[in-house]
Formats: C-alpha cells, structure tokens, sequence
C-alpha cells in the first residue's frame, strides 16, 4: 500500500513539473475543458436561480393553498378561451359557502384587483399601483409581512373602514422625508389613512408577485366603491397541514357546484387552481434547458478532451527518451501509466476548476449589478470535479498506454 501511494505521488510530481515545464501548451489545451465546464455549470446554475425564484414566488401565493376563479392558470398553445369566457366570477356569496361549509380549510379569504390606480399625497403621486381588497383572512393566507404601522383589526375590516396599507415603493414614492403611518392619502377618489407599511420584496424573475406596488384596502370598503365582480374576484383557500390538496380540491369542487346549484350533467363552471399548475409547466421547461445545456456542455468538453488526448500523445513523443531512461531502471508499466493519467487528470481539473471560478465571478457579478442572487451550488463543484476526471482518464488513457508498453532499447535510441 506504501509503495502504491509513493508512486502515485511520484506520477504527480512528474505530471506537475510536466505541466509547468510547458506553460503555453497547458494553458491552450485548458481551454476546451474550461469552456465546457463553464458552459454546462452556467446552464444548471442559471436553471436552479431560476427555479429558486418560482419557489419563493410560490410561497408568496401559497403552495398550500387554492384558488377559486373563473379563469383557469395556464394559457398559449390550445388554450380554449371560449369555455371560460361566459363564466360566472366568483361572487361574495361563494365565498361564504365555501367558509361556512368547508372542513378541510384553515382560512377562507376573498380578494378582488383594480389595477392602474393613482395614490396621492400633497404634491407627491404613485401612478399604475394595483390595489388589492381583501377580506380580513387574507393576511395570514397571504403572510403579508407589515414593518412600519399594523394589519386591518378585525372590526376594520368588516366595517370597511377607510384605511390602507402601502406597498414598500409605494411609501418610498409618496413619503420619502417622512413616516407614512397616520398620513392620509388619496386612493379610488377617497381620502384614507395610512396605517402600515409592508415589508420590501423586489421583484421576481419568473413570477412578479411582489407586494412592493400593491395598496391593500378592506374589501367591505371597495364594494362599497367598485363593482367588485369587474375586478377578477378570487377566493383563496389555505389548506389544513392533515389534508392533502387533492382532498381539499374535492370538497371545493362539491361546495362551489353546492352553492351554484349546478346539477351533475353540467361541467363545472369555475375553476380551482393551484401553484402546482405552474410549477409543472415550468419543470417542464426546465428539464429541456437542462438537457440542452448539457449537450452543448458536452461536446464542449469532447473538443476540449481531444485537445489534451492530442497533447498528451505529444508529451509521449517528447518524453520517449526519458520513460526509456525509467524504464531501464526499473520503472514498472503501472508507474508510466499514471503519470501520464495524472497529467491528464490534472489538465482537465485545472480547466474545470477555471471554468467554475469564472462562472462564480460572472455569479457574483450578475448579483451586484441585478440584486438577484444567483445560486452555484455545491453540486456544481462535485458534478465540476467528477466530469473532469473522467474527461481526463478518457483523453489520457491511450497515450499513457502507448508510453507504458514502450521498449526501453528502443525509447532510448529514440533521441
């Protein structure tokens, strides 16, 4: 075991001097291994930040919780617009059904959207703000996050009371010297108070879900204001952890054809969705990209490793003399064989371990300038070091073969 540990550090030992010897040689045939490296950690990095982003998207919707809407999630190709555009909207009295009968449901909330509002305070104005309405239940279903002021108290809410909570940019944009709590402002033609500033979020990749533009308002107030059914009503279920979605989803289905009196011939006229419609579509997508990726990665990494196996073939030629030299003194087969598998090995490492520290200076940079954090994760160093060694024993194994079973005599008469 001693002596099988010398020799490998012995091969290495060569190897490096081999490689330092040719500095210019080395540096070229790195190349194709650090392109490919780089190519396929890039692909898988920029898919995990990706899908990272719909994961904290979807825990701002909810991955535990249903949607009752007359339109269902999805869209493009085959979509069939026409089956849903006669739908009822999900009306308020749905809403009570569903919370006064449903079993399986933690909190049952109603929100309507009226896009493209203007808040006004003084001389400042936010335009294009989204206001959302909503029932008391939906700050625990939606884990609204209030850093400055407070939620809607429950009497608020039922009352209607004239009060809003701003999103982050919102406050920023129309209080930028002052506190907004306590502050009137002007939203859908009434005067309101601000009683509290939600948490910033930024925006997402995939799925903008951010509450930064958003000023919440007591949907009893909006009714009051606006035909609530002309604003996309939604009733948000979030599911108790001991039911399953699927047994959630059923008892929605009867108590929503219940309360619409829909006898058993007719299909449903509404629809139930979850974030795992969209999480399905886009692993779809990313299982594509990540296939993709790879097989561009990969012949990337084949030119790269017939660059070194024709290095290595070179190194043999050159170095035909002095393995004559070794082995006339008694080098065995196995000691020639990993020193060139080592140099290979090396090389390819070299070149993987390039390709990964650009990909994590391009990382770092794309978050300085985006403010997105870009995951290169621990994978990416093993699944970096394992196609590396391999690279290197593929495009090592025949010239070091070739070099261990040359004839003393004649490799030292070859200079």
């Amino acid at each position: 075991m001693f002596l099988i540990v010398t020799l490998i550090k012995e091969s290495f030992l060569f190897a490096l001097s081999a490689l330092r010897d040719n500095r210019t040689r080395t540096l070229l045939s790195l190349l194709g291994v650090t392109i490919g490296i780089m190519t396929i950690i890039s692909v898988f990095s920029a898919v995990d930040t990706l899908r990272n982003n719909l994961e904290e998207s979807v825990r701002k919707i909810g991955s535990r919780t249903l949607y009752v809407e007359k339109w269902p999630w999805g869209g493009g190709g085959e979509y069939p617009w026409w089956k849903y555009v006669n739908r009822p909207e999900p009306k308020y009295a749905d809403f009570e059904a569903v919370k006064n009968r449903m079993t399986t449901a933690e909190e049952v909330g109603y929100t309507i959207n009226i896009p493209n509002s203007t808040a006004k305070y003084g001389n400042n104005s936010a335009s294009n703000i989204n206001v959302t309405a909503v029932t008391h239940e939906m700050y625990s279903i939606r884990n609204l996050e209030v850093v400055d002021g407070r939620y809607f108290t429950e009497q608020e809410s039922r009352a209607g009371s004239h009060s809003v909570i701003l999103g982050a940019t919102i406050a920023e944009g129309l209080f930028p010297n002052t506190t907004p709590v306590g502050k009137y402002v002007t939203l859908l033609g009434r005067k309101m108070q601000v009683i509290g500033v939600l948490k910033k979020e930024g925006s997402g990749v995939l799925i903008n879900v951010s509450n930064d533009e958003v000023a919440y308002i007591p949907f009893t107030l909006a009714r009051n204001l606006v035909n609530y059914e002309h604003y996309g009503p939604s009733i948000a279920i979030e599911v108790k952890r001991q039911y399953s979605l699927d047994e959630a989803e059923s008892e929605l289905i009867g108590i929503m054809r219940s309360a619409r009196r829909l006898p058993p011939q007719r299909e449903d006229n509404f629809s139930v969705n979850q974030t795992t419609l969209i999480t399905a579509q886009l692993d779809q997508m990313f299982g594509i990209i990540n296939l993709a990726g790879f097989f561009i990665g990969i012949f990337s990494i084949l030119v790269g490793g017939f660059g070194i196996a024709n290095i290595m073939f070179v190194s043999v030629k050159e170095r035909t003399n002095l393995i004559g030299i070794q082995k006339a003194l008694g080098a065995k087969q196995f000691f020639i064989l990993s020193q060139f598998l080592i140099e290979s090995i090396l090389l390819c490492l070299i070149g993987g371990g390039i390709g990964l520290l650009i990909v994590y200076g391009l990382a770092a940079l794309a978050g300085a300038l985006t403010g997105v954090v870009i995951i290169v994760s621990l994978k990416m160093v093993i699944l970096t070091t394992v196609l590396s060694t391999l690279i290197g024993l593929i495009a090592g194994i025949v010239p070091a073969i070739q070099a261990a079973k040359l004839d003393p005599v004649e490799a030292i008469r070859s200079k």
